[in-house]
């Protein structure tokens, strides 16, 4: 992981463990809201993948009535990305991680990702002072969540998009 000081603006942006550690609040917001318990520790290291890149993230369905299943089949080149995009993203994601379980702002449990409820005024609040870009990225993350409750077991999830733990 490159130091803080020597991280290029854009990396600090878009990579902030702040932001993304926000993004995985929400997709466990999402996964919990699906009815099937909790986002797992594996699922989590695929959101960032799925949300921060635009093209991706804007090609996702609008409903989960579109299987992910399905929309891998209908989208074979975001599919063969979201392996190596996940590895690349995985030291922000485990940055995340970190950052929100420290402040309590993500819980883990049993393997399980939760999201503290009790920080639910606070992200609503900076969310609607961000921009249009960052409300989207939360909003697509949560359904990611929701999508992943959907699918079923995380071995279902992750031999659909054909990574390994």
């Amino acid at each position: 992981m490159t130091l803080w000081e020597q991280r290029s603006r854009e990396e600090k942006c878009l990579l902030n463990p702040g932001f993304c550690a926000n993004l995985l609040w929400h997709s466990a917001v999402g996964y919990a809201a699906g009815g099937q318990g909790a986002l797992s520790f594996e699922e989590s290291f695929l959101v960032l993948p799925f949300v921060l890149h635009r093209e991706t993230r804007e090609g996702l369905p609008r409903s989960t009535r579109t299987s992910l299943a399905v929309w891998l089949e209908e989208n074979p080149l975001a599919r063969a990305r979201l392996s190596s995009r996940a590895r690349l993203l995985a030291p922000f994601t485990k940055e995340a991680l970190t950052l929100g379980g420290m402040h309590g702002f993500i819980r883990f449990d049993s393997g399980k990702v939760y999201a503290d409820a009790a920080w639910a005024k606070v992200v609503s609040k900076a969310l609607n002072n961000s921009s249009d870009e960052v409300r989207i990225c939360a909003k697509r993350s949560e359904f990611v969540g929701k999508w992943f409750a959907e699918t079923g077991s995380v071995v279902t999830v992750l031999a659909l998009i054909g990574v390994r733990p």
